[in-house]
């Protein structure tokens, strides 16, 4: 489902024409954005959490010349959806199965 496909299901749920839904669909997104790069998790009750991982510093290896480097310790954004979400996609697995 893309982007523009939720913002056709959401002006056919509610009736609010598209332009006003695509509005609101992507100030919903850079405040999240905007949230996450200033380190503030978003928490959406029932639906998950919007988080910031901390990455380790790691050596890696590049192979192609033969040399070691240091990743240094980053952030990286991360989604951790609610125990409610997650039993819904697994009961929503189980019945495309049978």
């Amino acid at each position: 489902m893309t982007k523009a496909d939720i913002v056709n299901e959401i002006a056919k749920n509610t009736g609010i024409d598209k332009a006003s839904v695509l509005a609101s669909v992507e100030s919903f997104m850079e405040i999240v954005k905007d949230s996450l790069a200033k380190n503030e998790n978003v928490y959406l009750r029932g639906f998950g959490s919007f988080i910031v991982k901390k990455r380790a510093q790691k050596t890696a290896r590049n192979i192609s010349k033969n040399t070691t480097i240091i990743i240094p310790e980053h952030n990286i954004p991360a989604f951790k959806p609610a125990k409610t979400f997650v039993v819904q996609v697994k009961d929503g697995s189980q019945k495309d199965k049978k």
